[in-house]
């Protein structure tokens, strides 16, 4: 058992059967499933022919708090919150039951502190945690180590987020906040080493929220264009252009969070696709954006939706893990348009959008009308990339940009990415 200064962990992957966690090669998810008042965890299979789910059950229910996450050989690390000892244990299918190995323990006493997952590793072979303290942060090995729980690194200030930034799973991303406004650091796993990676204005909070390691594109928010208003934005690690932050990416009285970015775009960031999740007063739908297209493309969700989860193909196909009453465990596909309306639906049924608001899909049901996008069983083709809008650059008086070569990851320097 190893001993850290950290306190509970925040809701993780799975709470209220709503969250899921995929591997970085899609084969694997996991997330608690729900039977009646009971709370057990569930393995997905998706890289066959048709997903399944294999359910997980331990000797009692799981508290609706607990973090499940696969690894690529399709064992599921569990994170389980004892008084003040995270306890993580692998879990994988043995016959009618479950079989369980207990890796270790973090104790966090301390009050104000908390222990959370990463998300999963590029390898998936290993699973990291993020303890966050009153004055420090450290990085965890919870997974794939020799003897238990193992720290790594730690960083000074309160970190969150970790957005991991090559395949091998060696530079993980942490927003960092020292007493000032956040900013985006980069951790060197294997050196135990910290330094800047983004900073956009001395004054504004600069996060990382998704990476793309193929093409080197970056989807951050930032306040530094419009102070006191978090705006998304998109820049190309290594290159020598600001940040950009379109206004099709501001959605008002709406919530919008990117969760997965097209891979295998080598040398073109501008090609990528990026789904969005939007929350807003009418519900949440999906919608997908391309840095080179000039609008956002509004889709509605497949009912039952584990929000914010799902994983872009090399191809651009968006595949959403839902579950309902009659599929519990299905997949959802959408292709990303290049025009400006909506995707086409691939795969999967039960499509349902809300009534409006903040520019997203209204509806009449699942086969009403959209808003922006398509209906579910109404294909389009997809159309050729439209002229994007003039950039919109953090620094005011910023002229339009010359187009760089964009540096792939593994040559980029990592400490440079501060982009005023």
């Amino acid at each position: 058992m190893t001993a850290c200064a950290i306190e509970p962990p925040s809701t993780g992957a799975g709470d209220g059967g709503t969250g899921c966690a995929i591997t970085a090669d899609g084969a694997y998810a996991a997330r608690l499933a729900r039977d009646g008042e009971s709370w057990f965890p569930e393995r997905w299979t998706l890289d066959g022919p048709e997903p399944y789910a294999v359910p997980l059950p331990g000797n009692q229910p799981e508290e609706p708090g607990t973090e499940v996450q696969p690894l690529a050989d399709g064992r599921v690390l569990i994170h389980r919150l004892v008084e003040h000892r995270h306890a993580f244990s692998l879990l994988y299918p043995t016959g009618p039951g479950t079989g369980e190995l207990p890796l270790g323990a973090v104790e966090c006493p301390e009050p104000g502190s908390r222990l959370t997952l990463l998300p999963p590793a590029p390898d998936g072979r290993r699973a990291c945690a993020l303890a966050v303290g009153p004055h420090s942060s450290a990085v965890w090995l919870v997974a794939g180590g020799a003897f238990g729980p193992e720290r790594l690194v730690e960083v000074p200030g309160r970190c969150s987020g970790g957005v991991w930034l090559d395949r091998a799973g060696r530079m993980l991303a942490l927003d960092r906040e020292r007493g000032g406004p956040v900013k985006t650091v980069v951790v060197d796993l294997e050196r135990a080493e910290v330094s800047p990676l983004l900073q956009i204005a001395a004054t504004s909070d600069d996060r990382l929220l998704l990476a793309d390691p193929d093409s080197g594109l970056l989807l951050i928010s930032s306040d530094a264009p419009s102070p006191g208003e978090a705006r998304l934005g998109w820049g190309v690690l290594g290159s020598t252009l600001p940040v950009r932050f379109p206004e099709s990416l501001r959605m008002p009285d709406c919530s919008v969070t990117p969760f997965a970015i097209q891979p295998g775009q080598v040398l073109m960031p501008e090609n990528c696709a990026v789904a969005l999740r939007v929350d807003g007063p009418f519900g949440s739908w999906v919608s997908t954006w391309r840095p080179a297209g000039r609008q956002v493309s509004h889709l509605p969700a497949p009912q039952g939706w584990l929000a914010g989860a799902g994983l872009w193909t090399r191809d651009g196909v968006l595949r959403l893990p839902y579950a309902t009453r009659e599929t519990p465990c299905g997949v959802a596909e959408l292709t990303a348009p290049w025009g400006r309306t909506g995707g086409t639906v691939v795969a999967g049924s039960g499509f349902a959008g809300p009534s409006g608001g903040c520019g997203g899909p209204g509806g009449e049901g699942p086969e009403g009308p959209v808003r922006d996008g398509t209906a579910a069983g109404v294909p389009e083709a997809p159309r050729p990339p439209a002229e994007p809008d003039p950039p919109e650059s953090a620094e005011p008086g910023a002229g339009q940009p010359v187009v760089a070569r964009p540096v792939p990851l593994q040559q980029a320097p990592l400490g440079r990415l501060v982009t005023k």
